[in-house]
């Protein structure tokens, strides 16, 4: 049988259709990565964006074997374009690495130079209210009864004194205690020497140190009137408060303390306290801040004193009839006013003491970095004179020109030396404000 002649194409069920054009669904930046291998000479393709794919298929046999639509390359080309253009320069997505560093620096910067000196200003300016407390008398110590209020003590001077601290009946034998109703005396002995028959002064001279029976905590304002300081090279006189049988874990106040004065010297208001109270914040006081640690161990035991400044101890103080020493024990702070006899307050005078009246104090101890509650309680009135001792004696006798020999030799030997070596008082009055 004759073949059909060929008639010039394949019959239907011999053809097949051309294969499926492959779309790649890859992000336009991966797209872009890849275009540059191909190496498609774009420019020179024509093609029309409608159209998916072409056929016949380009020639190029990278386009090919990717399997990669003409339009879909140049779509993915101009995704690229779009955002390699520049943003905005507040358009924080087109910010690099480099410009988010310089925000940190500038942030910094801004941080230092503005937020930390505001809050350290704002720290350094805090300040406990004051605010005013009524007060109510509750103890008074005068007159021929005054010593009835205090314990005697009679054992070794805790601070190495070259002094012996005798009980009640020995000091009313000397007569080193004794009381009337304006005032109250403590001395120091004026009548043994070295030389002296049983008791002498070979091992220390007598003296005095008593502590108030009652003991006191915060929200208490205290009135003493002095009327004479002791004077003498070797004296270490102090009317101070203090928990005689916690020291120095419930506090110590000094409010009059020197040493070796003779003629005129500086009073010391100070303060003595267990680690966590220190004063170098805001202060509102006429004295002068001598030291800001209050922990006893530091400076030589020395606390956080402040100076009331001239005529505040000594004869001058003395021969003007001394004055008044108030002290303001409260949650917000410590502050001592000292007065002269020239200027005491009426209110003072007339038994109603108003301290919010009374202007800036002398010393002021704020509460802001001391806990005034935890460092001071149980407080007792302590009236002594010491002699020699860790502070009178040793290197710090040798440095008042004024006095001779040694500091022992001074004590045992010259009994004359010590006629104005006494404290005299006028009345002690304690008032409480009720106050929690």
């Amino acid at each position: 049988m004759a073949q059909p002649q060929n008639p010039g194409f394949k019959p239907l069920e011999y053809w097949k259709p051309p294969k499926p054009v492959r779309h790649f669904r890859s992000a336009s930046k991966t797209l872009s990565v890849i275009l540059p291998k191909i190496g498609i000479p774009t420019s020179k393709v024509v093609y029309s964006p409608s159209v998916y794919s072409s056929y016949p298929k380009p020639s190029n046999p990278d386009l090919d074997d990717k399997r990669i639509s003409i339009s879909t390359v140049e779509m993915a080309k101009e995704y690229d374009n779009l955002n390699s253009q520049k943003r905005p320069w507040y358009d924080a997505k087109g910010w690099g690495k480099k410009a988010w560093i310089g925000i940190f620096i500038a942030f910094a910067i801004i941080v230092i130079v503005v937020v930390v000196p505001s809050v350290v200003v704002t720290r350094n300016n805090r300040y406990p209210d004051y605010t005013r407390l009524n007060y109510t008398l509750t103890d008074t110590y005068s007159g021929e009864n005054f010593f009835d209020n205090f314990n005697y003590f009679s054992g070794p001077d805790p601070t190495e004194g070259f002094v012996k601290y005798v009980d009640q009946a020995t000091a009313q034998q000397y007569n080193l205690t004794y009381a009337s109703s304006r005032s109250s005396i403590i001395r120091v002995d004026t009548t043994l020497t070295n030389t002296s028959s049983v008791p002498n002064t070979s091992t220390g001279r007598m003296s005095i140190r008593v502590s108030s029976k009652k003991q006191f905590g915060n929200n208490n304002l205290f009135i003493f009137d002095v009327k004479h300081t002791p004077l003498g090279c070797a004296v270490w006189p102090a009317l101070w408060l203090t928990d005689d049988n916690n020291w120095p874990d419930n506090g110590e106040i000094d409010l009059y303390e020197a040493i070796n004065v003779v003629g005129d010297h500086p009073n010391q208001i100070t303060l003595h306290t267990t680690k966590g109270c220190v004063m170098n914040v805001k202060r509102k006081q006429t004295g002068k801040a001598l030291q800001k640690t209050c922990l006893n161990s530091t400076n030589v035991n020395a606390g956080c004193g402040v100076d009331p400044g001239p005529v505040t101890f000594g004869q001058t103080y003395n021969n003007d009839g001394g004055g008044i020493m108030a002290m303001e024990l409260r949650r917000e702070g410590i502050r001592a006013w000292q007065f002269r006899r020239s200027s005491i307050p009426s209110d003072i005078t007339n038994g109603t003491p108003d301290p919010s009246t009374w202007g800036t104090a002398t010393a002021d101890f704020p509460s802001t970095n001391c806990d005034i509650d935890t460092h001071f309680r149980n407080q007792s009135i302590i009236l002594n004179i010491s002699l020699c001792g860790t502070w009178a004696g040793r290197d710090y006798y040798k440095f008042a020109d004024t006095c001779p020999g040694s500091c022992e030799d001074q004590v045992a030997a010259n009994n004359t030396a010590f006629r104005d070596a006494y404290w005299e008082f006028g009345t002690f009055s304690v008032y409480n404000s009720g106050a929690r």
